[in-house]
């Protein structure tokens, strides 16, 4: 599901709300969590999961295409931890 569809899910299911408005929620709901992972913090969600950042050290990488070695800098990446909840789902038989 990419965020338009969410948006559009999200506009069906609730008619009382404009598209523009769900559309402006679900912009403050990742901008929030977007911010909060910046300021090296972490965004819990019961029941779904917990991101949060990890660091990455410095490597020498290749390019792909000439083969030559790269500095690849330090550099932190998001990360994703499902939630116990959601692992029973994903996991449930039949």
């Amino acid at each position: 599901m990419i965020r338009s569809e969410l948006v559009q899910k999200l506009a069906g299911e609730n008619p009382d709300l404009a598209a523009k408005d769900v559309e402006r929620i679900v912009g403050t709901f990742f901008d929030s969590i977007t911010e909060q992972l910046a300021r090296d913090g972490r965004v819990e969600l019961r029941g779904f999961g917990a991101f949060s950042t990890r660091r990455r050290q410095a490597r020498t990488g290749r390019n792909p295409r000439t083969g030559e070695a790269v500095q690849v800098p330090a550099k932190r990446v998001p990360y994703f931890k499902p939630g116990k909840e959601m692992r029973e789902r994903l996991n449930m038989e039949g």
